[in-house]
């Protein structure tokens, strides 16, 4: 089973030689592999160290390619072009930095004889990340759910960077390769494609900077709306309880950008304008979010395109009248739940909130946009 593996790189030069000799360690004697560096003219040459280091693996049976790019492209195109390139029948993605282990490979090569697409994860059994802030983690989670529930995808890490394909299985499918998580894309596109996951432990980088940045973030939402619209130009979902959840979790992920923008509404009156007392800053923003909630809600979850006013403005007094409804429901249990069960802020909390929530969705469903409730 001929493999190639692809090693997307940008500043890369304290990794890059311990990748590639770690990858040559970890894989099955006799295989037939190639190792392809993509570099995006990283200025601390890494490229040219790959190139210098493909020499002493000469004698082991495997092939360096390294492709030059001439600036920073991203990480999605760089994969896309190792892709091309590559001659192997499996195709294995990872990061250059020393997160995924290549002692993993074999088991993926074990895998693909069963299916076409092998995850890496970190969030079934069995699999973990060391090393991450908490901050990091809840970013990486809320990204998993938006793709998750936003595009109806099954598995547990559909951000994982680790994985194996099938090469022929990419073939007619047009790549728009924006962002760095093709992963989602290929979920996406490849219909009918067959994907396993299995665990392992992705370990924060030590040496270099993480790519991270607001740039990926915008590259992300704007992946995730075009691979919605592709999506959408398929044929539609005939189950009705695929259809309910996943308008359940455009309203939920709509609610959590909701919780931001209040935040964010809330902060810059009273940073803006300080002699506005903190609790009509407060109010403000709630007024905010409930519009941003409404519109995207409206446009999104329930793809109602239709503003005339009238229409418009009576289904934002329902929206409205419902978000207050819901808060006063989750008061009222809360201090239900506290004051006369006996039961812990936290778990009351959460209670009340999955309650309230649940409530709002539905009401807005059959009510503000006229949809059956079970469907």
């Amino acid at each position: 089973m001929p493999l190639s593996v692809i090693l997307p790189t940008y500043n890369e030069s304290q990794n890059i030689s311990a990748m590639i000799d770690s990858i040559a360690d970890a894989l099955p004697r006799g295989i037939r592999a190639e190792i392809i560096v993509v570099d995006d003219s990283s200025p601390d040459g890494t490229g040219d160290i790959a190139q210098s280091h493909a020499r002493s693996l000469g004698n082991r049976g495997i092939q360096i390619e390294v492709i030059r790019r001439p600036a920073k492209m991203g990480l999605s195109s760089a994969i896309l072009a190792g892709a091309n390139s590559a001659s192997g029948e499996v195709v294995v993605v990872m990061d250059s930095d020393m997160s995924h282990p290549p002692q993993t490979i074999p088991h993926m090569l074990d895998e693909i004889k069963k299916c076409d697409i092998v995850v890496a994860s970190r969030y079934v059994k069995g699999g973990a990340v060391a090393g991450w802030p908490f901050k990091r983690k809840i970013v990486s989670k809320g990204a998993n759910k938006i793709a998750r529930y936003s595009l109806g995808i099954r598995i547990k890490d559909p951000m994982s960077g680790f994985f194996a394909f099938k090469r022929h299985i990419i073939h007619g499918i047009k790549f728009d390769a924006i962002g760095y998580k093709m992963l989602l894309e290929l979920l996406v596109k490849a219909r009918g494609a067959r994907v396993t996951e299995i665990p392992y432990t992705f370990i924060n980088r030590q040496f270099g900077k993480s790519k991270l940045d607001s740039k990926v973030a915008v590259d992300y939402a704007r992946a995730v709306w075009r691979l919605y619209r592709y999506g959408r130009a398929a044929p539609t979902e005939r189950r009705a309880s695929v259809r309910f959840l996943s308008k359940a979790g455009r309203f939920y992920t709509v609610g959590a950008t909701g919780l931001l923008v209040n935040y964010l509404a809330s902060f810059m009156l009273a940073t803006l304008l300080p002699n506005v007392w903190y609790l009509h800053a407060t109010i403000f923003g709630i007024m905010v979010s409930i519009t941003s909630n409404f519109i995207f809600n409206k446009l999104w979850t329930f793809e109602d395109r239709d503003f005339a006013t009238k229409k418009t403005l009576a289904q934002y007094g329902l929206f409205s009248g419902f978000s207050a409804f819901g808060a006063l429901v989750q008061l009222s249990m809360l201090f239900w739940l506290v004051e006369t069960q006996g039961i812990g802020y936290p778990i009351a909390l959460v209670a009340a909130v999955a309650l309230a929530s649940i409530g709002n969705f539905l009401l807005n469903k059959k009510w503000t946009f006229k949809e059956r409730v079970w469907a």
